[in-house]
């Protein structure tokens, strides 16, 4: 039989039941559509990560309390482990000459109030040089300054979002407000900096290290970034970091020290297995959509037997039978694998454009690598139906009822 012949034939016998080859193909257009979407958030994501990390430029390490392996994990104790201080941060700075600046940060939460309004917001410790370190930038108002954090002055400096909260259009350039049991005086409004790294440094209060120090009762800091004197110094500067801290902690690294090549690297790691998982779970809706098309492809076996009987009597043979309904099969899987990648990428343009915080990026092998799949899928569960039905006995097919 002609390929054309064979394709007419399966065009006619889709055509004649069009909702039950719709919903026949809705299981594939799920799973590709599901794949590609989750494919895509996962590249939006490494995409996003990377380009945060690169704000912060390539010559920055973080220091975080607790050993990390390689392999992830995290060997924490509370008998083993000794917290991160700012006098940590202030022997680095002096004592390590590849480094340029070490930034203690200190990160809680706690109550701000002006009047009447009031709301529970992250409150982060740091110095002056940290606003440079990390690119932020003051819309209104000044920073800290080298005195501010000596004096241990409660002067505070707003996200745009507590300043709006708390506010609303009122100049708060030296007001007070209220941040646990003491008054601080805000002293400027950082300029719009958005969601970093999962950080909304919009919707947060800067305080100097030494007031939150005082503020939390603690020292023990949430992490020192680091700024080191170039790129080339990286592995000089961490290889003097912790020479310095394992003095410091009685001969222990308990302390991880981490550049952005690495912390890019763990989490590509995490996203990988990530989307891996959620790729897998969406392609088992090709493998229920695959199911389907051969349920249906039975019945339609067994619907048309008085069919196939009059074909085998006209001289079909048993290549052409099984070629017509093997084409049928993979005609649904592939019509279903079209739809699907329309549908997954118009997702991940609609979910990109209006759901800023959750990027998405699509990627020609996700929608390669579904398309193969949809179109296997219709040829491994097509082929036992195309097959029972090329081994009917014509006799025995024209006598069906």
């Amino acid at each position: 039989m002609e390929i054309v012949e064979t394709l007419r034939l399966a065009k006619d016998s889709l055509t004649s039941n069009r909702i039950r080859s719709l919903l026949t193909m809705l299981g594939v257009i799920i799973g590709v559509a599901a794949v590609i979407l989750l494919v895509s958030i996962g590249e939006g994501a490494r995409l996003y990560i990377r380009d945060a990390l690169g704000d912060l430029g390539t010559n920055i390490l973080a220091i975080v309390p607790g050993k990390t392996s390689k392999e992830g994990g995290m060997h924490m104790g509370t008998s083993s482990v000794r917290k991160l201080t700012y006098d940590d941060a202030v022997l680095i700075e002096k004592r390590a000459g590849s480094v340029s600046e070490a930034e203690p940060v200190i990160l809680g939460t706690s109550w701000i109030k002006y009047g009447a309004n009031s709301r529970d917001t992250y409150i982060v410790g740091i110095t002056g040089d940290y606003f440079d370190v990390r690119n932020l930038r003051i819309a209104l108002g000044r920073k800290f300054t080298e005195s501010d954090v000596e004096g241990t002055r409660r002067v505070c400096v707003l996200g745009r979002t507590v300043k709006r909260d708390i506010f609303a259009d009122k100049n708060p350039l030296g007001e007070k407000v209220t941040i646990g049991n003491s008054r601080y005086r805000v002293v400027g409004i950082m300029a719009p900096k958005g969601v970093t790294l999962g950080n909304d440094f919009d919707d947060l209060v800067l305080i100097p290290i030494t007031s939150a120090i005082e503020l939390f009762d603690t020292d023990a800091l949430l992490n020192i970034t680091v700024k080191v004197r170039g790129h080339g110094y990286i592995e000089r500067a961490k290889e003097e970091i912790k020479e310095i801290l394992i003095r410091r902690h009685a001969g222990r690294e308990d302390f991880t020290i981490l550049s952005q090549d690495e912390m890019l690297d763990i989490m590509s790691k995490i996203l990988n297995i990530m989307t891996a998982v959620l790729a897998g779970i969406a392609a088992i809706s090709l493998v229920v959509g695959g199911i389907g098309i051969m349920n249906i492809m039975l019945v339609s076996v067994r619907e048309r037997t008085r069919e196939i009987g009059i074909r085998k009597a006209l001289g079909a043979k048993k290549g052409d039978i099984l070629m017509q309904f093997l084409v049928e099969a993979v005609t649904l899987s592939l019509i279903g694998g079209i739809i699907g990648i329309a549908v997954g990428a118009s997702m991940s343009f609609v979910i990109s454009y209006f759901v800023e915080f959750l990027p998405t990026r699509l990627t020609w092998w996700s929608i390669a690598l579904a398309f193969l799949f949809s179109v296997n899928v219709g040829i491994f569960f097509g082929v036992y139906p195309a097959r029972k039905a090329a081994l009917y006995d014509p006799i025995v097919a024209l006598r069906y009822e």
